[in-house]
């Protein structure tokens, strides 16, 4: 019997991480966030993000590449880019905000 994988969520989207980039959101709707952590700056023992991309983009295979990339932005931080990628997120799928 498969187990049911559990995913970390912010705002009851599912958060995946492979290195230093971030997916947010459901593969199957029609919208994702990804996150890309650009530079890290060191605060004490914990090595913490600075520099962060955002970029919201279209799920749908007969899209062009090039057009995938409908939103993007630099933030300072972590914070300030999960803030502005679930905002983007729930008004691109049209979920409504908590």
């Amino acid at each position: 019997m498969a187990k049911k994988q559990e995913f970390l969520t912010y705002k009851d989207y599912p958060l995946v991480r492979n290195g230093k980039t971030i997916y947010y959101g459901n593969s199957y709707d029609p919208f994702i966030i990804m996150i890309q952590i650009a530079t890290t700056k060191q605060v004490g023992d914990e090595e913490l993000a600075d520099k962060v991309l955002v970029q919201l983009i279209n799920t749908d295979p007969d899209v062009r590449p090039r057009d995938k990339i409908v939103k993007k932005s630099e933030k300072k931080g972590m914070y300030a880019a999960m803030d502005i990628a679930y905002i983007w997120l729930s008004r691109a799928n049209q979920k409504k905000p908590q």
